[in-house]
C-alpha cells in the first residue's frame, strides 16, 4: 500500500475550509486544468454521498465512483473509490486549527492507494507519486487564493444572487464554481429552454428574455459570445458581431427596464478594441488604432451595454487579453507542438502579447463586482505584457523543450487570413491600469509564474 500526504497552512479557519469544500463547485475548482477529468455528478460530502467522474482522454476515459464517509463537520471528510481504475483508494481531507490565535488552519490531504495493474502498476508508482504532488500543490494554491479573495471582498460572507451568461464557456465554467464555493447563488442565462430554477431564458436569436426572473438579481456577469477562432467567413463574422452587440443590447435593455435592477453589470470586451499599437503602452485611455473587424466588434459590444449604464446600473467592460490555460484558448492550441519539441514563435519577434491567467480573469471580474470605483472600460490583462519572442522562450523553458520552428508573419497571414492577421499578428502592450489603481492584487504578474501555475510546473 502506498501513502501520499500533502499539507499546507492556509489563512482561513478550519470551519471556513470545510464549508468551502462542502459547497457546489469545489470539485471543479480543485481539478487542475491539465487533468483529463470530467465530473458527471456530485451529491455532496455527507456520509454516503457519491461523486461520479470520467478519468482519461475522450473514448479512453474510465468511470470513477467515489463515496464519502468519515465526516466530522468543520474538521474532516473522506472518500473512497467504489468503482474505478485503482486497486485501492482512500482519501482523507483534514482541517486542523492552528495552535496560536491567528485563526488559520492546516489543510492535509492523505491518500492510501494501490495502483492498478499489479507488478506493472507498482513500477509506475514513482510517476504517480510525482503527479499527485503536482496536482495537490495546485489544489492547495487554488484553495488558498479563492478563500483569500472571498475573505478580502466579502468579509461578512454576504450571499449574492448573480446572473451569468456564457456559464459553460472557458471563463464561465471556472467562474461559476468560484462564485458558488464563495456562497453565492448563480442563475445561468441560457439561450435554450431553461430546465431548472437556476436558469433564465435569454435568447438574442429571438429577442426573448425572461426579464421578470431578473428582478432582484444583485449582479450580472455577461460573458457570452461566438468563439472567434476559426476561418472568418462572412457568416462567421456576422455571428461574432451579432452574438456580442445584439446579445448585449438585449440584456442591457432588459436590465434597464427592471423595477429592481442589479447594482452592477460586468460585461466582457477585449483588447482587440485597441488594434495594433506596436510597442506603445496601452491603458484604458488609449484610442483605437487600425483596429479592424475586432475593433469594430468591441466598439459595438461596449456601446450595446449603454442602456444599463443610462439606467444607473454600474457598468464595467472588461477588455480581456489572451487567457492562459491548458483547458482551452491559445495555450491549448500551442501546447502539442511545444511538447513535441516543434514549437516556436508565431509572427513577429517584437509584437506584444497581452496575456493573463484564467485565475486572474476570475479574480479581476470578482474585483470589478465589488469595487464601486470601477466603471466603464477596464483592461483585464497581466501587468507585465511580453513580446512574442519572450513568451515563446518562457513557455519553452517551463516545458524544458526547444522552440526553434518559428512561423513568419507572412505564412501566418497566408494560412489564417483575416482572423490570423487580427488575432495573432496584432501587437497590444495593454496594461491593467485601472485594476492596479483600485488595488487588485494579481496572482501572477510575471509570465513564468503564470505559466508554471496553470501547467502545474511549480516548485511547491
Amino acid at each position: 500500500m502506498h501513502t501520499f500526504t500533502a499539507s499546507s497552512s492556509l489563512g482561513a479557519s478550519a470551519d471556513a475550509l470545510f464549508t468551502w469544500h462542502s459547497r457546489p463547485g469545489a470539485f471543479e475548482r480543485l481539478t487542475p486544468p491539465w487533468a483529463p477529468v470530467r465530473l458527471q455528478s456530485f451529491e455532496g460530502i455527507e456520509a454516503g454521498d457519491r461523486a461520479v467522474l470520467r478519468i482519461g482522454p475522450g473514448p479512453l476515459a474510465v468511470r470513477w465512483v467515489a463515496e464519502h464517509y468519515g465526516v466530522e463537520p468543520g474538521r474532516q471528510f473522506c472518500d473512497r473509490q467504489v468503482q474505478g481504475p485503482f486497486s485501492h483508494w482512500e482519501h482523507t481531507h483534514r482541517f486542523t486549527p492552528a495552535d496560536d490565535d491567528t485563526g488559520g488552519a492546516t489543510l492535509t490531504d492523505r491518500i492510501e492507494y494501490e495502483p492498478p495493474g499489479g507488478a506493472l502498476g507498482r513500477q509506475a508508482a514513482p510517476w504517480l507519486e510525482a503527479e499527485l504532488r503536482r496536482q495537490f500543490a495546485y489544489r492547495h494554491r487554488i484553495t488558498r487564493r479563492d478563500l483569500s479573495l472571498h475573505q478580502q471582498y466579502n468579509p461578512d460572507d454576504r450571499s449574492l444572487t448573480i446572473a451569468v451568461s456564457g456559464a459553460s464557456g472557458l471563463v464561465g465554467s471556472s467562474l461559476v464554481p468560484f462564485l458558488t464555493t464563495g456562497g453565492h447563488t448563480v442563475k445561468r442565462l441560457t439561450r435554450s429552454g431553461p430546465t431548472g430554477a437556476d436558469e433564465i431564458l435569454w435568447d438574442p436569436r429571438t429577442d426573448r428574455v425572461e426579464a421578470d426572473k431578473l428582478e432582484g438579481i444583485d449582479a450580472v456577469i455577461h460573458l457570452a459570445g461566438e468563439n472567434v477562432f476559426g476561418p472568418w467567413t462572412p457568416a462567421k463574422k456576422q455571428r461574432i458581431y451579432s452574438s456580442r452587440a445584439d446579445g448585449t443590447r438585449l440584456l442591457a435593455e432588459a436590465l434597464a427596464g427592471l423595477d429592481d435592477p442589479p447594482e452592477v453589470l460586468v460585461s466582457s470586451s477585449a483588447v482587440g478594441y485597441y488594434g495594433d499599437h506596436g510597442a506603445d503602452r496601452i491603458t484604458e485611455e488609449s484610442a483605437p488604432r487600425d483596429a479592424g473587424f475586432l475593433g469594430e466588434v468591441c466598439e459595438a459590444w461596449e456601446a450595446a451595454a449603454e442602456p444599463a449604464a443610462a439606467a444607473g446600473i454600474r457598468t464595467v467592460q472588461m477588455r480581456t487579453g489572451i487567457v492562459l490555460t491548458p483547458a482551452g484558448g491559445a495555450l491549448r492550441l500551442m501546447l502539442p507542438a511545444f511538447w513535441l519539441g516543434l514549437g516556436g514563435r508565431v509572427g513577429g519577434r517584437h509584437q506584444y502579447f497581452p496575456w493573463i491567467t484564467l485565475d486572474d480573469v476570475i479574480g479581476g471580474i470578482y474585483h470589478a463586482l465589488w469595487t464601486d470605483a470601477l466603471e466603464g472600460p477596464v483592461n483585464l490583462t497581466a501587468p507585465r505584457p511580453v513580446t512574442m519572442q519572450a513568451y515563446t522562450d518562457t513557455l519553452a523553458d517551463v516545458l524544458h523543450r526547444p522552440a526553434f520552428l518559428n512561423v513568419p508573419s507572412s505564412v501566418v497571414r497566408t494560412v489564417g487570413g483575416e482572423m490570423a492577421d487580427e488575432m495573432l499578428l496584432t501587437s497590444a502592450r495593454a496594461v491593467p491600469q485601472r485594476l492596479q489603481d483600485t488595488g487588485y492584487d494579481f496572482g501572477a504578474s510575471a509570465l513564468e509564474d503564470g505559466l508554471r501555475h496553470v501547467l502545474g510546473r511549480t516548485a511547491d
